[in-house]
Formats: C-alpha cells, sequence, structure tokens
C-alpha cells in the first residue's frame, strides 16, 4: 500500500501481513436406505476430514493433520433415547494396511454398505465397474467409521506442516488412535460396545492401538477383528539367517501347487487333508533339517529336497539349487514357469503374464491388478456421486508416498506387537479377537499366523477368547463370494458372541 504524506511529498511501502486461517472440518452427511440381512435398514453417512490437533504445551492445540473418514450410524428409532441407543449400538473402526493403504478394501469389500462388484471368484469384469448393495454388511450389527491414515485417502498433514512425521510404525498408531478417540468424543459413543478391524499392516496397528488407546487414553475394547495377519515380522521376513519364513509359508506353497494342479494326484483330493500333511512336515522334519544347516548329510538331504518337490509343485533339482530354502518373490515366478504364467501374492489362484519367463521375480502382482481398477473407480465415483464429498485431490489408494515407513523402535529387532496384544488382553480379560485367514495369501501366510498366536505365551484363561477362521482364497478373502458369505456369517457370530458375554456381566 502507498501512502502520500502531504509535508514532503514522499512514499512510503507498508506490507500488511497476510495470515492464513486455521484449517477447518469439512464434514457432509447424507441419508440412505439399504436392505442388510433381509432387514431395510436407514441408516446416515458421514463423510469428511477432521482436524487432528496435538497437545502443546507452548503453543497450545496446534493443528497438524486433517484426517479423512467415512462413518455409517443406523438412525435411532424415535422411541429409543440416545443414551440407550449408544449403550446398546456397537462401533467399529476400520482400516487396512499396507504401509500406505487406505480404507477402501474392507469399506467397499466387504464391511460397507455398498460393494464392488467382481466375478463370483474374484475375477476382474470389463470396465465401467459398479457397486450394489451390500447383503454382507456388518452394519446390521454395527456402526462403522473408515479412517484414512496421513498421505492415504484424502488424508493429508496441514499446511506447514510435513506429512513424513506421521509414517512411522508408532507416530501411525498415535495418529489413528488420537482421530478414535476424538470420533468418540465428539459423537458421544463413549458408552458404546467399541470395536476395531483392521486387515494386513492394518493388523499390525489394530493391535498396537489395543495398548495404546488402553494407556494412553482409558479406551478399552470388546473386541477386535484381524484379516489377514501379521504381528510378528519374523515370521513373513525372509532374510539371510532367518528360516522361520521358509517353514511358515510352505503349506501355502502347497496351497497354490494344489489350486493350479501342480501336486501329485494324491496330494489333489482334499485340499485340508494335504494342508494337514505338509503342515506337519514343515513345523517337524523341515524345521530340523533347516536347523542342521550346513551339517544336515547329503542323504537327508536329499530326502527333504524330496518331499519339498512333492508339496510345492517345483521340481527337485530347482530345490536343491535354493539350499532348501525356497523365497516367496522367486515361488510365484517359478510354479508356472513352464507355462508362461506368474501367480499372485496376495491371493495365489490368480495368474499373470510377464514379458517373458525368465529372471527371478514377477513384473507386477496379478492378485492386486484384479482389484485395483475396480475399486479406485468405484471408490472416487462413490465419493462424489453418493456420499456427495468433493476434493480435487487424488484419493490415494495404495500410496507409496509413505515410505520409507520408520520403525525407528525396533532397531535392529523384528516388530512384533504380539506382545502388545498379550499385555492388551491381560489388562482388559474381557476383550475377544477374530483372526481370518486366506489359504492362498502369500503375503500373511495361515500358518504364520497360528504360530504367532501359538508363541503369545497366553493365560489359559485367555486363550478362548480368540477366534480362529480360514478360507478358500487369498489375502482378500472377500472378493470370492463363497468366502465373503462365510466371513460374514463369522464376524456376526464373533460380534453377537462378544456382546452377550458383555450382556451376562451385566
Amino acid at each position: 500500500m502507498t501512502m502520500s504524506n502531504g509535508d514532503n511529498n514522499t512514499t512510503k511501502n507498508e506490507t500488511t501481513p497476510q495470515t492464513t486461517p486455521p484449517p477447518t472440518d469439512v464434514i457432509v452427511q447424507t441419508h440412505h436406505t439399504a436392505t442388510i440381512g433381509g432387514r431395510s435398514l436407514t441408516y446416515t453417512a458421514t463423510t469428511g476430514r477432521i482436524i487432528l490437533k496435538s497437545e502443546d504445551e507452548k503453543e497450545g492445540e496446534k493443528p497438524k493433520a486433517a484426517i479423512f473418514f467415512v462413518a455409517y450410524t443406523l438412525d435411532r428409532p424415535e422411541e429409543v433415547s440416545e443414551t440407550a441407543h449408544a449403550a446398546s449400538r456397537p462401533i467399529t473402526f476400520s482400516f487396512n494396511g499396507g504401509p500406505g493403504s487406505s480404507s477402501v478394501w474392507l469399506h467397499l469389500g466387504v464391511l460397507g454398505p455398498r460393494r464392488v462388484v467382481l466375478e463370483q471368484d474374484g475375477h476382474l469384469l470389463p470396465p465401467p465397474y459398479q457397486l450394489v448393495d451390500n447383503d454382507f454388511s456388518l452394519l446390521d450389527k454395527t456402526d462403522l467409521v473408515f479412517i484414512d491414515p496421513v498421505t492415504t485417502g484424502f488424508s493429508r498433514a496441514v499446511p506447514g506442516e510435513k506429512d513424513k512425521q506421521f509414517h512411522g510404525f508408532k507416530p501411525d498408531i498415535e495418529s489413528v488412535g488420537d482421530f478414535i478417540r476424538l470420533y468418540t468424543s465428539r459423537y458421544h459413543r463413549w458408552g458404546s460396545p467399541r470395536f476395531l478391524i483392521g486387515e494386513s499392516y492394518g493388523t499390525t496397528r489394530a493391535a498396537g492401538l489395543a495398548g495404546y488407546l488402553q494407556e494412553r487414553h482409558g479406551y478399552y475394547l470388546n473386541g477386535i477383528m484381524l484379516v489377514s495377519v501379521v504381528l510378528n515380522f519374523l515370521t513373513i521376513s525372509f532374510d539371510t539367517g532367518n528360516d522361520l519364513p521358509y517353514i511358515l509359508f510352505l503349506p501355502t506353497y502347497a496351497a497354490t501347487a494344489y489350486y493350479h494342479k501342480a501336486l501329485e494326484p494324491d496330494l489333489q483330493v482334499d485340499l485340508r487333508r494335504t494342508l494337514a500333511e505338509v503342515e506337519a512336515f514343515a513345523l517337524g522334519e523341515y524345521a530340523t533339517a533347516l536347523m542342521m544347516g550346513d551339517q544336515l548329510a547329503d542323504e537327508r538331504r536329499a530326502e527333504i529336497a524330496a518331499r519339498l518337490a512333492r508339496y510345492t509343485g517345483l521340481s527337485t533339482r530347482y530345490i536343491e539349487s535354493t539350499n532348501l530354502r525356497i523365497d516367496i518373490h522367486r515361488f510365484v515366478k517359478e510354479l508356472l514357469r513352464d507355462q508362461r504364467r506368474t501367480v499372485g501374492r496376495l491371493d495365489s489362484r490368480f495368474q499373470g503374464i510377464d514379458r517373458d519367463s525368465a529372471g527371478e521375480a514377477y513384473e507386477y502382482d496379478p492378485s492386486y491388478a484384479i482389484i485395483q481398477g475396480p475399486y479406485t473407480g468405484m471408490l472416487n465415483d462413490y465419493i462424489r456421486r453418493e456420499l456427495k464429498f468433493e476434493s480435487d485431490l487424488p484419493y490415494e489408494i495404495l500410496s507409496g508416498r509413505v515410505h520409507p515407513w520408520a520403525f525407528d523402535e525396533h532397531q535392529n529387532s523384528y516388530v512384533n506387537v504380539g506382545e502388545t496384544l498379550r499385555k492388551a488382553m491381560g489388562i482388559n480379560p474381557h476383550l475377544r479377537v477374530f483372526v481370518a485367514n486366506g489359504y492362498y495369501d502369500l503375503a500373511t501366510p495361515y500358518l504364520a499366523t497360528r504360530y504367532t498366536f501359538s508363541h503369545l505365551e497366553l493365560d489359559p484363561s485367555l486363550r478362548k477368547n480368540i477366534t480362529m477362521t480360514h478360507y478358500e482364497a487369498g489375502h482378500m478373502m472377500y472378493i470370492h463370494a463363497p468366502s465373503l458369505a462365510q466371513l460374514k456369517t463369522d464376524l456376526d457370530a464373533f460380534l453377537t458372541n462378544t456382546l452377550a458375554g458383555r450382556q451376562s456381566v451385566d
């Protein structure tokens, strides 16, 4: 701004400070009706971004991040009070993993009132894709809140803050936990039964949250639902000197070979019988052989190689060349190499086509390729068209921008939140845990999950609090129609039984 001084005809430049308004919440509500389990339900969808603030001793509450969420709440009958409705109506907070994944998979795959349409077995349909009413939604049993951690979905650090501060094991748990506490307070749900459901790295987050919510906020949970589990990273890390993954992945290699009809005829008759045989070998003779290392006699080495070939569909010569240690990233390329096909990591039922059949690893995961397009397209359309939330930001479905992911608390060690879960269950003996495994999941194999839970050293009185289920599908078992139906049945039973236990105490 230029001002004139009448006495000396000089000018002076003055700059007016520009202030940026603080970020604010952006919330949209819409109203819907859905038929779930044969019942017509009316519900409210709340979609938006809530500003998460830090508690800074010097600066007070300081905006740090805008957390995007979608919540579905069953409408309260007029004759029921708000307090009574909250006390009887559970709430479940949901997230996926990655790290770097939005909540889209559980949201539009199994839990929400709308779901993406794929072929019955999960194969890709031609675009454009579509959503349908989800008869398998959990909304008939519990209200649902889908959370996108920072840098996933539409969640971002606010201007002046860096996303990187949220990209790590501990800050991720803290930011998601603080959002859960804030949402619970804002929407008056402290009196409700409370659950978490996470998938993949989301199970790591869920177990961590069980401890963080209890210890930081006094926030006790009724139950945790874990889909495709990794709590102890020792079980899935193919590092030199760590033989455990080779043992725990073996049954899933066998299941994959079974599906693609690569096993000997006697092993192709019954999947579960075959897996029982492979599990016994893996945890017995194979584990012992690997423990022997170079001291293993040549004759015994040849016997183990032959058994591995029988259970994996790979050649004895190939297995001997791996020193009896089959890496997942090699297996997905090797199994169908003679057919010039690869198999999926997230779901080994699916096949991919690389440029050639050489090399040690595949070019892409065919089981991710079949879901990426439909889920991305439908989420972007659904958010804007039906939920009426507008944003020009890209919705980060599965973002690489969160990497490198920091594990500062686990330098020179493997992440193991199994111990966090054990302690949380000891403090809160009413906490129940549901575990869903896919037989064809090569990302988080089912035997690794069983191993983790059998090594929690839980008190015998708490072991009954764990429910473990298995499905003839992969990491996202719900893309397989029969598994989706069974998962709904199993989740319903878990919620019903958990709440029944609560009522018996009342």
